[in-house]
């Protein structure tokens, strides 16, 4: 959840309490603040000028922790992806203050009235983020798109780069993208078709207050910008991930698709919103389906995120293919080094791997020992969204006690039964009887409350 308006702060008790409740860092200790001050005024050395390069940025208006600028030009039938990423590793020494720091995050905390970065903002909003207002110290990763979407590293080097414009994702126009930008995300979309990768752009969860004083929920679809970004993303950790797993080094990121009781599950949830789910389509040919314009398929497209058995990290091992089977290929993640710890030795891995050199030491360490400081980190974020999302949903329903909802029951458990509700893409247990999955029923909010991040519902038919 991106944004919570809140304008008389009735919520901010209930964040205040998430951030709490789950040891949110509040700020850097001053040491890291030092070095971060300190690391700030490094000027680059190692890096080739690569400034005449146009390249540009593409995220949230709000953003400035910009990891990524991107330039694409075509050549011959191919195109050529230039996807510049934040240098942190420039910046953030081995065994440093700030690095100690990072190891003891993971990633970038996001709440929806702020976050709790991974580095000091001197650095992830400053001198290592690609704004527009100066040349940065980058490394290039250029992959090479063939016509039917498939991206091969072509080379990772260190360069100095100048950012031509900061692009928001709902105001940017096709005359201010590269060209060939829409060409490559066709070409990302044909390709994850034809592996059966999973293609589920979940929106955006917006609480906001109406002019009676209520809460009420806005599901925002993705941009087609935003996706269109996606591609280039998605494309570069691909092509990174193949070049490190034939180098036999690598870290990487591993998930398993939903289960079958999952995927009962989502039947059930699919039913309630009224969506039509053939019985002989998979999952995957129904995503296919949905349209996130809609409010019930973009309500499904959240259920579906949080069906998955959850994704990790393991290292490169002898004899093992790592398999990701949402984008059903062998991925890594390497393009957002400000938010992520664990993509800043990805990135030293591909640099080296794709120079001849030999990965250093010190980066194949980090890869044994980064599969649970990451688990920990993604543990206490998902926790945090988990918390803010049924913050959320006791904000929405607060004022409607006493009020009746349909709803299906998707599961059973001794918590009682799990249930979603027909009209709101709320998830909750009430005691229900004799009921089982598929079931519809009726229950009654008999109270919802945002402080304690609570609603309680009874079946009454």
């Amino acid at each position: 959840m991106k944004a919570l308006h809140d304008p008389d702060c009735l919520l901010a008790e209930g964040l205040a309490a998430i951030r709490a409740q789950f040891k949110v860092p509040e700020q850097f200790p001053p040491e890291v603040e030092a070095a971060a001050q300190a690391a700030a005024h490094r000027p680059p050395a190692d890096h080739v000028d690569r400034t005449a390069v146009p390249f540009v940025t593409l995220d949230p208006a709000s953003s400035t922790d910009l990891d990524q600028a991107f330039w694409i030009e075509a050549s011959g039938a191919d195109l050529l992806l230039h996807y510049a990423i934040a240098d942190v590793a420039w910046f953030v020494n081995d065994d440093d203050p700030i690095d100690r720091e990072a190891w003891t995050r993971g990633e970038t905390t996001y709440l929806p009235d702020g976050k709790a970065g991974l580095y000091p903002r001197v650095l992830s909003e400053g001198a290592a983020s690609l704004l527009p207002d100066g040349a940065r110290p980058a490394v290039i990763f250029t992959s090479r798109i063939d016509p039917a979407g498939k991206a091969v590293l072509q080379g990772v080097e260190r360069a100095l780069i100048r950012s031509r414009a900061k692009l928001a994702y709902d105001s940017v126009r096709e005359d201010e993208l590269p060209p060939g930008f829409a060409e490559l995300a066709r070409r990302g979309a044909e390709a994850d078709d034809a592996r059966g990768a999973a293609r589920v752009d979940p929106p955006e969860q917006e609480v906001e207050r109406d002019a009676l004083g209520h809460f009420t929920l806005r599901l925002r679809p993705l941009a087609l910008s935003e996706r269109r970004n996606a591609a280039l993303s998605l494309a570069t950790n691909l092509a990174v991930a193949d070049a490190l797993l034939a180098a036999g080094t690598g870290l990487f990121r591993v998930m398993e698709g939903p289960d079958a009781r999952a995927e009962g599950r989502l039947r059930h949830t699919a039913e309630a919103f009224g969506l039509d789910w053939p019985h002989e389509a998979s999952l995957a040919q129904f995503e296919r389906m949905l349209d996130p314009a809609e409010p019930r398929a973009a309500a499904f497209m959240l259920a579906i995120r949080r069906a998955g058995n959850g994704a990790s990290y393991v290292p490169f091992q002898a004899g093992v293919t790592p398999w990701h089977a949402a984008m059903a290929a062998t991925y890594a993640h390497a393009t957002a080094p400000l938010r992520r710890l664990a993509d800043r030795y990805v990135v030293q891995a591909a640099l080296a791997v794709a120079n001849g050199r030999a990965v250093p030491d010190s980066v194949s360490q980090a890869f044994a020992r980064l599969g649970p400081v990451m688990a920990r980190s993604q543990q206490r974020s998902g926790q945090v969204e988990r918390a803010v999302v049924d913050l959320a949903e006791a904000a929405i329903l607060t004022g409607r006690e006493g009020e009746d909802f349909a709803a299906v029951v998707t599961d059973l458990g001794e918590a009682g039964a799990r249930i979603q509700l027909c009209d709101l893409p709320v998830v909750a247990r009430t005691i229900a009887r004799r009921v089982h999955p598929g079931d519809r029923i009726t229950v009654r909010l008999e109270s919802a409350d945002p402080i304690r991040r609570e609603v309680r519902f009874a079946r009454i038919s």
